[in-house]
């Protein structure tokens, strides 16, 4: 059976590392799927608009009617604004709905995920909208160290609202983080004596994306 994978960038930077371990994940993929459906979308160079007033009078809709399917979401179209919105986000609804795996870059900004991510996250998703059994992968990269154990985990608000969101609303159990740490030692003076554990960092996380791409 032929699969899809959606891949969704949005790093500000043309040259980063969360692309950079996007593009292993999604060339494995690719090479193990020949046969295989691969859309992608930069949302940092094609930005999604943020929703409007119009938008949340859909989700009011949907939630009256109790229509919880996607695949009916246009039903909730009622007015020339509604249907102006729909415009936007029936094509990314569609490739989402297509995706038998959801590919995300998001590098760490301000403690969070980029802007053009949230914005697209915001446009697809509804109430009570179940993604399961889709699978999602998260393909990360951090200026400094917040994993686990380290002084700055509490403030990751990166994968854990990531986390949170897919599995809390989308219903999707199966997520995948794949991340760098430190990359801000390669220029940062402050960090420049943990350059060493950044390299490691990157090294084993490219390793992980091309091995996690070839058994999606």
């Amino acid at each position: 059976m032929s699969s899809t994978l959606l891949h969704l960038d949005a790093s500000a930077r043309r040259a980063s590392f969360s692309r950079e371990l996007g593009d292993a994940v999604a060339d494995a993929w690719r090479a193990t799927h020949p046969d295989g459906t691969y859309l992608h979308r930069d949302l940092a160079l094609d930005p999604v608009p943020h929703i409007d007033e119009a938008w949340t009078e859909l989700c009011d809709h949907l939630l009256e009617h109790r229509i919880t399917d996607p695949h009916r979401y246009r039903e909730a179209v009622r007015a020339p604004a509604q249907a102006a919105t729909w415009a936007v986000v029936e094509p990314l609804l569609a490739e989402l709905l297509a995706a038998d795996v959801v590919l995300m870059t998001a590098p760490m900004y301000n403690f969070s995920i980029p802007s053009a991510l949230k914005a697209w996250i915001d446009q697809v998703t509804f109430p009570k909208m179940c993604l399961a059994p889709r699978r999602f992968v998260v393909a990360h990269a951090r200026g400094g160290a917040y994993g686990p154990g380290t002084p700055r985990h509490p403030y990751d608000h990166q994968e854990r609202y990531l986390r949170d969101f897919i599995q809390g609303h989308y219903a999707v159990d199966d997520v995948t983080f794949v991340g760098t740490e430190l990359v801000n030692s390669r220029l940062d003076p402050a960090l420049a004596a943990r350059r060493a554990q950044h390299d490691d960092s990157r090294a084993a996380a490219l390793a992980a994306a091309r091995k996690l791409g070839s058994t999606l």
